[in-house]
């Protein structure tokens, strides 16, 4: 008897390890695991997995094991974000955007990111107003040179899960952004993975996109000669 899509999508998702770092196309983790088990994903969009992620997909699946589709990246080692305290502004951007909570910090304080539990998805980079933020070699010498599974176990992908699911409750927002995201990817038609759908700023982001203007502008007003 086949197995249900749900059931196939959650072995799927079991398989991959839970970075969330969208560089499949989809969503998140979850997200891409329903793709592949209603036929509308190759198994070979997953760079953090890399190639040993693709044959334990293969080989749930019973098919041949692609190599890793080039548009979404290549296989390297694991990297971890860090923020450098000298430049954060304290605006917060970037823990809005770790799908795994993995920065701890406050409104106009320093962050500083939880090495052990960062999947190194680079999803805080783009949000960043100051740059601040860079991805570095992990700090274990023994682990920086691995790649995919090599550099990430079982337990930690169900921990990033984990995190990820309450950081979901905690926002809103994002899950909100992940629904949409999927839906859109269930409805309509497609070869590839359509852009993730952007949610219409509220009042609140508004409000908060202008103290970071305000906070950018006395950045500024610092950094200029004689200030």
């Amino acid at each position: 008897m086949p197995i249900a899509t749900g059931a196939l999508a959650a072995q799927i998702d079991a398989l991959l390890p839970q970075t969330q770092c969208t560089r499949c196309g989809y969503a998140d983790c979850a997200a891409y695991a329903q793709a592949i088990a209603d036929g509308q994903a190759e198994i070979n969009r997953c760079p953090p997995g890399g190639e040993q992620g693709i044959q334990r997909l293969a080989e749930l699946l019973a098919r041949p094991a692609p190599a890793l589709d080039p548009s979404c990246g290549a296989e390297g080692p694991r990297e971890q974000a860090v923020i450098d305290p000298g430049q954060c502004i304290g605006c917060t951007l970037c823990i809005q955007a770790c799908p795994v909570d993995a920065i701890a910090g406050a409104s106009k304080r320093m962050h500083t990111v939880i090495a052990s539990w960062c999947t190194g998805c680079a999803l805080c980079l783009p949000p960043c107003p100051v740059d601040c933020i860079r991805m570095m070699p992990l700090s274990d010498a023994a682990l920086a040179p691995r790649t995919g599974w090599d550099a990430w176990t079982a337990a930690q992908a169900s921990e990033a899960r984990a995190r990820y699911a309450r950081h979901l409750e905690r926002h809103p927002r994002a899950l909100a952004q992940a629904a949409a995201a999927e839906q859109a990817q269930t409805d309509a038609p497609q070869t590839a993975p359509p852009p993730l759908p952007t949610v219409p700023a509220d009042d609140a982001a508004e409000r908060k996109a202008a103290l970071l203007r305000a906070a950018l502008e006395r950045a500024r007003q610092r950094q200029r000669p004689g200030t």
